[in-house]
């Protein structure tokens, strides 16, 4: 909230031109996949469809695929009343639309939010969250990701999880089933078609990643800072960013195609952050967080301190 208009802060990140830059990026990927596989003019228009299902799907569809992905189930009130009580308060605070609420069956600690906008939108938590946080802590969690639902940055993060997930699934099947036309497989001992599948295959992931990392790290402090403002309570979500980074470590996420994509939606990396894989990583450290929310903290604190007379 601003102090002194009594609005929520917004932060728009964007997001509107990332996320056009992301459906170009899928494309060429998509393209270059199909040159790399032949580049028949048989298999053009299969590709084509290919581009426009996967267009369709990333912004219709994309809270559905990445609830799927997670194995979430959508909970009511009587199961969650905890869940409820927290997400309908901070979102009447901002006076906005209360999102969907589910849980994802897994016990790692985690969080994310997702949707094409505010009035299609899910929260989901994972069991291991809900078990690990206390409810001060759980609140400034659902804080946070409330306030990358009303920054608008669910879209672009749904978008390219959704973009990660087929294009993901579009190398290994080109692996498995091979690409380019039969001529192209049969022709000079099948060496185009063969190197074709090979490059696939290492290039979707690729792919993948980068499409993720399209996603700015900054977006992460801003919803640190606005769900904290919106909670009041900026130490709480410290703590909970200290746990859940200690339970990541004690029960990280297993790496499937489904939490890879949904990875950089998640308030922490679900999986254990080192060597090759810190230069995909979509969040910042969890110390700069922490430290960050510390000296906010601290500020808010010294602004509402009655300076003696």
């Amino acid at each position: 909230m601003n102090g002194q208009t009594g609005q929520l802060r917004v932060h728009g990140h964007f997001n509107g031109l990332k996320t056009t830059l992301l459906f170009g990026l899928m494309w060429a990927i998509i393209m270059l996949i199909w040159w790399a596989t032949g580049g028949s003019r048989g298999t053009l228009g299969v590709y084509i469809l290919i581009g426009l299902g996967t267009t369709f799907m990333s912004y219709w569809f994309s809270d559905r695929i990445a609830i799927a992905s997670m194995g979430a189930r959508e909970v009511s009130e009587a199961q969650a009343p905890e869940l409820y009580r927290i997400v309908r308060e901070l979102s009447a605070r901002a006076g906005r639309p209360m999102p969907r609420i589910y849980v994802a069956p897994t016990m790692s600690p985690n969080a994310f939010a997702t949707g094409r906008n505010e009035h299609h939108a899910a929260v989901c938590c994972t069991q291991g969250i809900l078990q690990l946080l206390n409810e001060r802590e759980l609140r400034g969690v659902l804080g946070h990701e409330l306030m990358h639902v009303y920054n608008r940055d669910i879209l672009t993060s749904a978008v390219a999880s959704a973009m990660a997930t087929v294009i993901t699934y579009l190398g290994y099947s080109l692996m498995y089933f091979g690409g380019g036309s039969r001529d192209d497989r049969e022709g000079n001992g099948g060496g185009l078609g063969l190197i074709g599948v090979l490059a696939s295959a290492i290039l979707a992931p690729i792919g993948a990643s980068l499409i993720q990392m399209a996603i700015s790290r900054t977006r992460e402090f801003d919803a640190d800072e606005d769900g904290s403002r919106l909670t009041g309570d900026p130490m709480a979500l410290a703590s909970a960013l200290n746990k859940i980074e200690t339970g990541i470590g004690m029960a990280p996420m297993r790496q499937t195609a489904g939490t890879q994509s949904a990875a950089a939606m998640m308030i922490a990396n679900p999986f254990r952050d080192g060597g090759f894989s810190r230069l995909f990583s979509t969040h910042p450290p969890t110390s700069e967080r922490i430290a960050r929310l510390m000296q906010m903290s601290q500020e808010m604190s010294s602004a509402t301190q009655i300076p003696y007379q």
